[in-house]
Order: C-alpha cells, then sequence, then structure tokens
C-alpha cells in the first residue's frame, strides 16, 4: 500500500496521545515448518525465536488507524535494512524474521498482538512496538517470557522507566527531557516571559505540561500563564487561541495531534497574531507537518534527535538511503522510516555483538557496546550500561517556506 502526503497527513491528525516490519499491512505469520522455540544458547535463561538459522522479531504497530502514517513507514524502513543484511548472510549466520502485528492504536488489541506474537510466534524480542499505552499494557505479557522491548515508537518516560532495565531500550530522549529544553531555548532566546500549555492529557501530553510546570517553578522571569487540555480528536481550536491571545502567551508548547498543532499555529497566523511562538515534541517533526497547505505551519518550531534529511540531500549515505526507499515504497522518506531504519540499524548491531550463543542477557550485553556515528542521519547512537537510550542528540528546528530549518542543536 503506498501513502500519498494526503494520506499521510490524515492518519496523523487523528490521534496522538503517546509515540507515536513486514512490507504490508497484512499480519506476517511463522514460515510453515519452521521451528522458533528452538536455540543453540547453552544459557539457563530460556530463549525463544532463535534457531541455527533465524533470528525471529516482532512488533505490534499501528498500520491502519491514526498513527499509520509512522508506523507503515517504519516497518518499510526497517525491513529495508533487514532485507540487506539477510542478503548478506544475516548476523552470526542467522537471517531475521521481522513479523507484525495491526493494533489500529487500540490498547486491547495491542495485547492481543503481544500475546500472539510472544505466545504463539515465540518472538526473541519486541521491535518498534508503538504507543505508550500500547507498551505498557503488554510489558506483562514480554517480561514472563524474557522477551525484551527494543526501541518502542514512543518517547515517553515510562518506556525507560518502567520494568528491567535489561530488558528496556528506547531511541531517543523523553518527551519531558526534550521539550523542556528546546522551551528552555527559547524563553532565554527571545525573553519570553509568559508561557502557555496546550496538550493532551496523556503521557504524551502531560510530560510537556509537566516540563512547562517545572521551568516556571524554577525561572523567576517565566510564568505559566495558562495550560489548555484538549481532546485528542479535537479540531477547532479558534476559542482556545483566543484565550491564549487573551492572555499575552509569548510561548505555547503543543502536544496535540499533528492536525491539531498545525490548525493551533494556523488559526493564531490567521488572526494575525504573529509575535507568539509555538513549539511541538518529536511527533510533531514530520515533512507533513511542515509542507502544510497554505503555510498553515510557517513558523513552528519542534523538537527533534537527527536533522532533516532534506538538509543532507548531498551526502552519498543519505541520498542513497533516500532514493532506495522511494524506489521500494514509491514513498518520499518520512519521520517513521527513519525511525525504523535506525531501530532495525541498532538492533543488528546488538545481535552481532552478542555473539553465536543469543539469548536475553547476551543481548543486553551486546546492546550495550552500540555505539557509532549514523552516516544517514548524522546522529551518535550510543548505549552504555548506565543509558539504553540510543540517540542522545536533540536538535530544534523551525518550519521555515514550508520545510524544516535546523535551528540549533540542543544536546
Amino acid at each position: 500500500m503506498k501513502w500519498t502526503f494526503k494520506m499521510t497527513l490524515m492518519a496523523l491528525t487523528v490521534g496522538t496521545m503517546s509515540l507515536a516490519g513486514c512490507s504490508s499491512p497484512e499480519s506476517t505469520s511463522p514460515a510453515e515448518g519452521s521451528d522458533t522455540e528452538v536455540s543453540t544458547s547453552t544459557s539457563d535463561i530460556p530463549v525463544q525465536g532463535v534457531t541455527d538459522t533465524e533470528i525471529v522479531l516482532g512488533g505490534a504497530l499501528d498500520l491502519s488507524g491514526p498513527f499509520a502514517g509512522f508506523g507503515n513507514p517504519a516497518v518499510a524502513g526497517a525491513n529495508m535494512y533487514f532485507d540487506e543484511v539477510n542478503a548478506a548472510g544475516g548476523v552470526n549466520g542467522r537471517k531475521i524474521r521481522y513479523i507484525v502485528e495491526d493494533h489500529s492504536y487500540q490498547v486491547p488489541k495491542a495485547v492481543q498482538a503481544a500475546n500472539k506474537l510472544v505466545s504463539r510466534d515465540k518472538v526473541f524480542a519486541m521491535l518498534m512496538s508503538l504507543g505508550t499505552p500500547h507498551n505498557l499494557a503488554s510489558f506483562p505479557i514480554m517480561d514472563r517470557a524474557n522477551v525484551p522491548n527494543v526501541m518502542p515508537i514512543t518517547f515517553a518516560k515510562p518506556m525507560q522507566e518502567e520494568g528491567a532495565l535489561n530488558r528496556r531500550y528506547t531511541l531517543g530522549s523523553t518527551y519531558y527531557d526534550s521539550m523542556k529544553m528546546g522551551m528552555e531555548y527559547l524563553i532565554a532566546e527571545n525573553e519570553v516571559s509568559n508561557l502557555c500549555v496546550m496538550y493532551i492529557p496523556s503521557d504524551y501530553g502531560e510530560e510537556t505540561n509537566a516540563a512547562a510546570k517545572d521551568i516556571a517553578d524554577n525561572n523567576p522571569n517565566v510564568t505559566l500563564v495558562q495550560a489548555s487540555s484538549h481532546r485528542p480528536d479535537e479540531t477547532d481550536f479558534s476559542g482556545a487561541i483566543a484565550k491564549l491571545k487573551d492572555a499575552d502567551c509569548d510561548l505555547i508548547a503543543l502536544s496535540l495531534t499533528i492536525r491539531g498543532a498545525i490548525t493551533a499555529v494556523g488559526t493564531a497566523n490567521a488572526m494575525g497574531w504573529t509575535d507568539v511562538k509555538f513549539i511541538a515534541p518529536a511527533t510533531g517533526f514530520h515533512p507533513a507537518v511542515a509542507a502544510a497547505p497554505g503555510g498553515a505551519s510557517e513558523g513552528l518550531y519542534a523538537v527533534s534527535y537527527y536533522n532533516d534529511l532534506a538538509l543532507r540531500a548531498d551526502e552519498p549515505e543519505t541520498k542513497a538511503f533516500v532514493e532506495k526507499f522511494k524506489a521500494a515504497t514509491g514513498e518520499d522518506v518520512s519521520a517513521g522510516a527513519i525511525l525504523g531504519y535506525l531501530a532495525a540499524k541498532i538492533t543488528v548491531e546488538g545481535l552481532t555483538a552478542a555473539g553465536q550463543d543469543l539469548n536475553a542477557d547476551t543481548f543486553n550485553a551486546g546492546l550495550e557496546t552500540v555505539s557509532f556515528v549514523d552516516g544517514i542521519t548524522g546522529s551518535t547512537i550510543a548505549i552504555t550500561p548506565e543509558s539504553h537510550v540510543a540517540i542522545n542528540d536533540v536538535y530544534l528546528s523551525q518550519v521555515n517556506s514550508g520545510a524544516w530549518k535546523t535551528i540549533t542543536q540542543l544536546k
């Protein structure tokens, strides 16, 4: 299934409450005749999803709901990388098979998917499962089977704090940390005194709200003037923006849906309110947001874990990746595709370092040695025994003439 710009934007707009393969949305089942429970590990740790010739990974993603615009490209980006690895002989002689289930961004379906993948498909690890409540509800299933949770597509704090550290690995800084850095930079650079927040009351939104509260509590020159919560399906922000304008907000942190963020900025622009600044979390750092029709998102800031690939168009590795993804999917590279590629590459690096005797502990030890500068995104990847956050880079970008332009590196 090919995703046009319009379809991607529509898919991203329905609900952003926490962020947020197979080559198609259909679920993939184990190959007929395969025995995924056989392991060559000599460890006492129970191992599943590993044979002499195969490593089976699983993921529960949104392929048909509000975050399909992230889920489908992420799966495509991961599988494109796995295909290259398998064509070169696999990892320590084993090919990777990635089984994906669609949960349509519904928690009950996510739990069902995790149960199938862990209990029936016997996956070795879960990779890129999407959504905070979806992952949290599935953690007990994974933990009972000693299945690691690797690079979920969500940047909420619980992904790094719930459960044993040696079974949790994430892609980037939390919503709280990255948004706090972004807000503090804009406050210092623009002498902001009145801070406001528009957010969805979920882990995703609450972390932005908490960051704003902490900034105001610790900076005597900044006041949190107003924080308004909004439904994920809310589309009319004219009243809310008018109230924030009356409150004389200097900076508004937006943890809304993708469409919500675009609409909020567009509404302010339409009102002629141009002396206010808006900042969105990493979920807003998407080509579809920058290219919103009519320049609706013009001026919006967002934090991210890499620079927009358009700014690296002349880099050989970046150019090759963009062209290959376009040829394989018919679509331009999006945020989901980049997350999928990075998650797959980090996983392969960890599996390689784990060695032939593969189990959850050797995989953990292998991941903790992963360190490289990615040639496609330019991001520094480093996992250590003390930190299982793969990317510690945080950038601040702004929409300028329909494209993301990097303002500064925050971390």
